[in-house]
């Protein structure tokens, strides 16, 4: 039975009675396939695994959607229920950020400065600061997240790593819809037309990945992209696998973020690079 709670209170009443290593999952609700993924990942890992649902304010810039993410508990809840999941802390505002918004909030250093970084200033140091609360809220020993955010399991790690903060993090592949969409819980935003316009971010992402030369990776993707006019990128980025410079040679990370209408979209893949091959 998935408990739900509210409190802090409650939250350390859970912890302190859990069988097992706190395996945790954090979301902000809206939940899909690929947040359930991230719960079974966390079930084989844990008999006590719990769900966090909180839409943090300190995420989102002036400019986006936090008034109208979706909130959607009784469907989460369900969803929570049907893998297993022990406890589901759902907490207020005022839980997560007693006296209102904290006056000490993490720096997310360079790595936060690039990219999606680059993009929407200060989202990673909001990011950074509710991760690093909720981890240490939960007591976790172990938490999931999805690849599809790749920047922040980067910024995730290299935080847990640099402040010695002890948890294990365990970063589980990108779900997708069968036509190759990243599941997100903005998809639900695009009406018809501009998912199927949405699919070229995937197919760019897919065709770049056939590629070993990095010219040639980012030459096949920037076209695909080029050919969808509903679609008006962002960024596509060549990194190696810690987000640094992409290698001559050696694993590396392809990512792209894009505006569809009026919901921006983000996604990344795994590649191989071989210069001149």
């Amino acid at each position: 039975m998935t408990a739900l709670i509210h409190t802090r209170a409650e939250l350390a009443a859970a912890v302190a009675g859990a069988p097992d290593q706190v395996a945790v999952v954090m979301t902000m609700g809206a939940l899909h396939e690929g947040h359930r993924t991230l719960m079974r990942a966390a079930r084989e890992r844990s008999q006590f695994v719990l769900v966090t649902i909180f839409v943090n304010p300190l995420q989102f810039g002036p400019n986006e959607d936090f008034d109208k993410y979706p909130r959607t508990l009784e469907t989460d809840l369900e969803a929570c229920r049907a893998e297993g999941v022990s406890v589901v802390w759902a907490p207020s505002r005022e839980d997560v950020y007693p006296g209102g918004a904290p006056s000490i909030t993490m720096n997310a250093g360079p790595l936060g400065e690039i990219i999606e970084g680059a993009s929407r200033p200060g989202h990673f140091a909001g990011m950074l600061t509710v991760v690093e609360k909720l981890l240490m809220l939960t007591r976790a020993d172990v938490a999931f997240y999805g690849e599809k955010d790749f920047q922040q399991l980067a910024l995730i790690r290299r935080m847990v790593r640099d402040l010695e903060l002890g948890v294990e993090i365990v970063g589980v592949p990108t779900v997708r819809e069968p036509d190759g969409l990243a599941l997100s819980s903005r998809n639900r935003y695009l009406s018809a037309d501009e998912r199927s316009a949405a699919l070229a971010l995937s197919r760019a992402l897919r065709e770049g990945a056939t590629h070993t030369d990095p010219e040639a990776v980012q030459a096949t993707a920037t076209k695909i992209l080029q050919e969808e006019p509903a679609v008006r990128v962002d960024y596509l980025a060549l990194t190696g696998p810690d987000l640094g410079p992409a290698p001559d040679e050696g694993p590396a990370r392809l990512l792209v973020a894009a505006k569809v209408g009026a919901t921006r979209l983000i996604d990344n893949v795994p590649l191989h690079l071989a210069k001149g091959r």
